[in-house]
């Protein structure tokens, strides 16, 4: 939409909805807004930012040749993203049947985990929002499967074309180039699979997190009808199995859209969408602040990687992987290519419902999106093994006032967030188990018993 259109649409908006004490002000504001997001995206200027509704599968980014999007398919993968029957594949007996894919990307928390580190099996407990998730007494430390780095959000994923902090998963995007890599040490062919990178980490993902789907459950629980649903040609060794599984949780992944957040109505055309103070953080974003140099594509993210000098998961208390997936972790996108010029550097990430959990950074060395903007503000290195000279170019200090700060604050927390989530959670699952837990504790926690 051209600019003048939407100025017209503005002043004509703000002039029945302001007193005209403010109006001055208000327009002022939304003008600004309007020409700085134009000025920042592409091809079609704010509309570029405008995500699909979840339910527009021809407008979702997807693997259009190897798991093209259905209905079926992706109401498959929303019910094995939270049933914890599939859990069987446990280190220790207390552990079957009591974990999920939900259990460390939770909707409530942004689909994030609630716990500075995800913990599927050898966990216990939920509480709100996965917040009290804990090591069970019958598993040691090594035993667990835990997240080595803070996941990233899977909200707008789809837009993601190489997955993880350091981008490992993918064929496509910044890995073009680095086919040399793709075969890993225990002759895993990751890229080489032909899927796109969702597809590709979760072929990985459902084995890693111990999840072993098998005829005999699928029949047990009811789920052969939307099987055969969802892949209606596919060979039955792997229609019921985790590869016609991991399929079908990344179609529900790639579903996963924030497009009801209040910024998500602004660019949409409803000037009262946002408050002035979400409107005043969005400008800071697009305009002085520069967020969007990094955080430019449609999820607010992009396909960057930077050296930003925060701290490693392993500067605090948490619970130990192995520690080559630590430095694998702690290395970011240097772990992968292996060139000196990558290491430290990582993702950057995107933004909607950020606020919805805390802990931030690769290492959760930032406990607040306060805490995030005050680090980004000053800019300066606080790992002790990145020197300020290894940071990105990108990573400069912003001169924020503390009231500005505080705004783009509100923009990320409130303008970002697409506040009905939970319409991405089933009532129920066909196992009629817990969920996204069925640990005893979570089952209290979660109102089971």
């Amino acid at each position: 939409m051209q600019l003048k259109f939407w100025t017209f649409l503005v002043v004509l908006l703000l002039i029945g909805a302001c007193t005209s004490d403010r109006m001055p002000e208000l327009i002022a504001l939304e003008l600004e807004l309007q020409d700085l997001v134009d000025r920042s995206a592409t091809l079609n200027g704010v509309e570029s930012y405008i995500l699909p509704a979840s339910t527009d599968l021809e407008r979702i980014p997807q693997d259009v040749e190897n798991n093209p999007l259905t209905e079926a398919k992706v109401e498959l993968g929303k019910f094995l993203f939270y049933e914890t029957g599939f859990a069987t594949n446990a280190r220790r007996p207390e552990g079957m049947g009591t974990y999920s894919c939900a259990t460390c990307h939770i909707p409530e928390a942004g689909f994030k985990a609630g716990f500075r580190q995800g913990i599927a099996d050898g966990g216990i407990g939920f509480g709100v929002n996965g917040e009290s998730r804990r090591r069970s007494p019958a598993y040691i430390t090594n035993e667990l499967d835990v997240q080595s780095a803070r996941p990233l959000s899977l909200v707008n994923v789809a837009f993601v074309k190489n997955t993880l902090w350091n981008g490992r998963f993918g064929a496509e995007g910044t890995n073009v180039g680095t086919e040399n890599l793709w075969k890993e040490s225990d002759g895993t062919a990751l890229n080489e699979l032909g899927f796109e990178a969702i597809e590709t980490q979760n072929f990985e993902g459902i084995e890693t997190h111990r999840i072993h789907i098998t005829k005999e459950l699928i029949d047990a629980y009811g789920y052969t009808e939307l099987f055969d649903a969802s892949f209606p040609g596919m060979e039955d060794d792997l229609k019921y199995s985790n590869h016609a599984g991991s399929l079908a949780l990344s179609a529900y992944i790639r579903s996963l859209m924030s497009d009801r957040a209040p910024f998500q109505e602004w660019l949409k055309g409803d000037s009262d969408a946002m408050t002035p103070d979400e409107k005043r953080g969005a400008i800071l974003f697009f305009g002085k602040a520069n967020c969007s140099n990094c955080h430019h594509q449609e999820n607010l993210g992009s396909g960057e990687f930077h050296a930003l000098g925060v701290k490693d998961i392993d500067d605090a208390p948490y619970f130990r992987t192995t520690e080559a997936e630590l430095q694998d972790r702690n290395m970011g996108r240097g772990a992968f290519t292996g060139v000196e010029e990558d290491m430290f550097r990582f993702k950057v990430p995107g933004l909607y419902n950020a606020g919805d959990s805390e802990h931030f950074f690769h290492g959760s060395s930032a406990l607040t999106l306060e805490d995030v903007i005050t680090y980004k503000n000053e800019a300066v290195t606080e790992n002790i093994d990145i020197a300020q000279e290894q940071l990105s170019s990108k990573f400069v200090r912003l001169n924020l006032t503390e009231e500005e700060q505080a705004q783009l604050v509100t923009f990320i927390r409130s303008g970002l967030r697409d506040p009905e989530l939970t319409r991405y959670k089933p009532e129920s699952i066909m196992s009629d188990q817990c969920f996204p837990n069925n640990d005893s504790d979570s089952q209290i926690d979660l109102g089971c018993k």
